[in-house]
């Protein structure tokens, strides 16, 4: 029964963190990089629209805000990258630093601040759950249908090439480096907008909000995609099966809780479960293709048609 009522909550806490994972799906899975401003950029884009809603500015205009602030996140980690050099993993970890000391500015200096949901009209929150999940449907519909019609077009086209081989999209006069600038801020705004919809939904924004971030990305990345690769693999089935995979988290994550497990563990917990989904198709390649290529009956056949 607390399982049960728990539900709703991490349903709607999932959605949020699936649509965190869309951003870190476009980084990693479409451009091919592995983009840890994320732990920077979702904190950003709460303690933006936390501190804007604090001052009385519209919700909209708030969640506008910190969506932008989240794609000048990724410009930079962008820049780093293309325009000085520096390896893409390092140019994500030296603006998540950056960051740090931004969000902190944005905060006034404090660790905390709080949401009041009582002073604005708030798209969720975790008072009203079956509102909240109904809220978050809406955005992630609006943003897969905006996703899907944008990588169709002819620059949407060409981030997806770059993803795919750098080399000859430079050959076929693509600006390679723009397009990772480019990718790269689409992917921390999204990830931003997620952050402003968890203060929102948690009533705060805090300093170490994004601490694993990434990890609960790339948790929801690789367990939507092993389901929803079986169905069809195009770009709209791997977002809805990213979101599904953040929901997946989250229940799991809550259930977790519920029996007992001490809070200190839980980054660990989601670290083994990533771990888990990365292992698994190695390990199936490794060990179960070679053992079904080794079978007796596999091994005369082979041997037939050999001769």
């Amino acid at each position: 029964m607390a399982f049960l009522y728990a539900l709703p909550g991490a349903v709607a806490e999932g959605l949020i963190w699936g649509l965190m994972g869309m951003g870190v799906y476009i980084s990693y899975k479409i451009l091919d990089i592995a983009d840890l401003t994320v732990d920077g950029s979702i904190c950003t884009g709460a303690c933006v629209c936390a501190v804007l809603l604090g001052l009385g500015v519209p919700v909209w205009i708030s969640v506008l805000a910190a969506l932008l602030a989240g794609a000048l996140a990724g410009v930079v980690t962008g820049l780093l990258h293309t325009a000085l050099g520096i390896p893409s993993i390092l140019a994500g970890i030296l603006t998540q630093l950056i960051l740090y000391s931004v969000n902190l500015s944005i905060l006034g200096g404090k660790s905390l601040v709080a949401v009041n949901p009582r002073a604005s009209n708030l798209w969720v929150h975790m008072s009203d759950n079956p509102m909240s999940i109904l809220s978050m449907l809406f955005m992630v519909t609006v943003v897969i249908i905006a996703l899907w019609q944008f990588f169709y077009t002819e620059i949407g086209l060409t981030l997806k090439s770059t993803g795919d081989n750098p080399d000859m999209s430079r050959a076929q006069g693509v600006n390679v480096k723009l397009n990772k600038v480019v990718g790269l801020a689409i992917a921390n705004a999204l990830v931003a907008l997620a952050g402003a919809m968890l203060a929102q939904y948690k009533g705060s924004a805090n300093i170490n909000d994004g601490r694993g971030a990434i990890v609960i990305g790339l948790a929801a990345i690789f367990i939507g995609l092993s389901v929803s690769l079986k169905i069809k693999p195009n770009f709209v089935v791997s977002l809805i099966g990213v979101l599904g995979g953040g929901i997946t988290y989250y229940i799991v994550y809550n259930f977790v809780i519920l029996l007992g497990l001490k809070t200190d563990y839980l980054k660990m917990l989601s670290a083994i479960i990533v771990a888990i989904f990365l292992a698994v198709p190695y390990l199936k390649g490794e060990y179960f293709t070679k053992h079904k290529s080794l079978h007796p009956r596999n091994a005369a056949e082979g041997g037939g048609s050999h001769a």
